[in-house]
């Protein structure tokens, strides 16, 4: 069952990873319609942390989540384990503040920063669901 679960993993941050990398390396306005959704996300302060772009934090930590889980599936071991479910616990949260500042704060929805947070919360979801094992 372990393994399902590490696949189930490395699927939602492949997405995750995918999307990320669409909002890093696209243009604004060859992703988001001009003036809302997306392009209010992209383009308001929240997008930035420390100077960085968010999707940029995003392709890096998913490429390492990811990359984390194949050789967790390949060679598995405790330390892996709680790698990931340490880094899905934090992105999990990351995930929720993210969705409060697009629900109450900009009052506008990036669609390809919905599939990011919903990933991690589906990731929560799966990791403690197998949790024990």
């Amino acid at each position: 069952m372990t393994h399902i679960k590490y696949k189930i993993l490395l699927v939602l941050f492949l997405i995750s990873l995918a999307s990320s990398l669409i909002l890093s390396l696209i243009p604004i306005p060859v992703v988001c319609d001009p003036g809302v959704g997306c392009d209010v996300v992209k383009t308001s302060s929240y997008n930035f942390t420390l100077g960085i772009k968010n999707s940029y934090y995003g392709s890096a930590i998913f490429l390492a989540l990811f990359l984390l889980t194949y050789f967790q599936i390949k060679n598995p071991t405790e330390k892996k384990k709680k790698l990931i479910n340490l880094g899905v616990t934090i992105g999990s949260v990351i995930a929720i503040y993210f969705l409060y500042i697009q629900s109450f704060i900009l009052n506008a929805y990036c669609k390809y920063c919905l599939i990011v947070d919903f990933s991690m919360i589906a990731a929560l979801a799966i990791t403690l669901f197998w949790w024990k094992e």
